[in-house]
């Protein structure tokens, strides 16, 4: 198996966070090509297929929705994989779809490193995301060239199905920290305390957070264009309630009935923020 550093990537979904992604690979002349499941003729690097793509980058970089689609994904590209390629899986998966992907990705002879991240829409775009790594430090170190093209950090967890429960994880921590935010925001309102009031004291509290500076300017303004949304936190929810080491957690739980609530409201396509919508449909 060898051990080289990847000089190219291909990207295989150009969602939100995959289509930026490829920009900043084209812009720094490392971007081989870029497929997704819904045509985009014109975007840099366009190939008509996920195995042209396999076939012309070193390193194929996987950010789609589930494992499903992961799972489509995979099948395409499998016949394209030897010892020459890396394939980094940045979709947020479970732990045991993790384990079957890495066992049909290394059998063709392809190193597997699986490379959740956190960062929104925002951080993507600036470069601040940051990946969750699960696999041997000499992965770690390879991969780390091309993924610093579009992180800020990169930390090694362990293994690959330990990079996905850590994902799991902190989903579970902001989406729960939304939903607090969210009661915390209309208890006031439906007291008469305006946003100024609200937020100005939520500053100088203990529990102001990264995402309450984030989700402020949501809330005031009303747009919940998507930077992360809710139907993909949602799925992230039903993941790690899948997971045997979530078993009987009752926030997650909770949290995963008012995400589906929303999605079932017609709001999936709009930011998890939007949790806030449950509130005052109440």
């Amino acid at each position: 198996m060898s051990d080289s550093t990847p000089q190219t990537v291909g990207v295989l979904g150009l969602g939100i966070i995959g289509a930026i992604w490829a920009r900043h690979h084209h812009a720094a002349g490392k971007l081989a090509g870029s497929w997704n499941r819904t045509a985009k003729p014109g975007f840099p690097g366009w190939m008509d297929s996920a195995a042209e793509v396999a076939r012309a980058a070193d390193a194929i970089q996987i950010v789609v929705a589930d494992p499903p689609a992961v799972q489509g994904v995979l099948d395409s590209i499998l016949a394209e994989l030897d010892a020459s390629k890396l394939v980094i899986q940045s979709s947020t998966i479970d732990p045991d779809s993790s384990a079957r992907f890495h066992e049909q990705v290394t059998a063709t002879g392809a190193r597997y490193l699986e490379a959740p991240f956190t960062g929104s829409k925002p951080a993507a775009e600036a470069g601040e995301t940051v990946f969750y790594l699960g696999g041997d430090e000499a992965l770690c170190e390879a991969a780390a060239p091309l993924l610093g093209l579009v992180s800020a950090q990169r930390l090694r967890i362990g293994d690959h199905r330990q990079a996905c429960a850590l994902k799991l994880a902190m989903n579970l921590n902001v989406s729960a920290q939304m939903q607090a935010l969210a009661e915390a925001h209309a208890i006031c309102a439906r007291s008469g305390i305006g946003d100024d009031t609200f937020f100005d004291a939520l500053s100088r509290n203990a529990s102001c957070s990264g995402l309450t500076r984030m989700k402020e300017p949501v809330l005031r303004t009303r747009d919940f264009s998507p930077m992360f949304s809710i139907k993909h936190m949602h799925k992230d929810m039903r993941l790690a309630c899948g997971m045997k080491a979530s078993n009987g957690f009752p926030l997650l739980a909770t949290v995963t009935a008012r995400l589906a609530a929303a999605e079932a409201a017609g709001w999936g396509d709009e930011d998890f923020a939007a949790l806030v919508k449950l509130l005052e449909e109440s």
